[in-house]
Formats: C-alpha cells, structure tokens, sequence
C-alpha cells in the first residue's frame, strides 16, 4: 500500500464537506470529545483561509 501523510479534498462536493464539519460538531458536542470539535474547527480555518473568507462566511457558504 503506498503511504501519504496528506490528503486533498479537492474533489469534495459542498455538500459532502458540510456533512463532515457538522458530524464533527454533532460527535464533539455529544460525546464530549474534544478532538471532534478541534479538528472541524481546523478545517473550517484552514479552507476558510483558502477561500479568503471569515470562518462564519465560508461556512454559510456552505449551507447554500
């Protein structure tokens, strides 16, 4: 199997990647985890910052 220490989501509908930061704020929320909550939380900053845009506006983004 060939290794890779990153992945691209470049292929990610908006849909999708909505889904994923919600199930990690859903999971965090509930189980009281907070690795959950810290890893949406990157996400959301990193393609935020990629967009140019606020985290709250990339993630309305998102809910379009």
């Amino acid at each position: 199997m060939r290794e890779f220490d990153k992945i691209s989501i470049q292929e990610m509908s908006k849909e999708d990647m909505l889904m994923i930061i919600e199930a990690l704020e859903y999971t965090g929320t509930n189980t009281k985890i907070e690795a959950f909550i810290e890893l949406k939380n990157s996400i959301v900053k990193e393609l935020s910052a990629l967009a140019d845009s606020t985290e709250d506006e990339f993630v309305e983004y998102l809910n379009r």
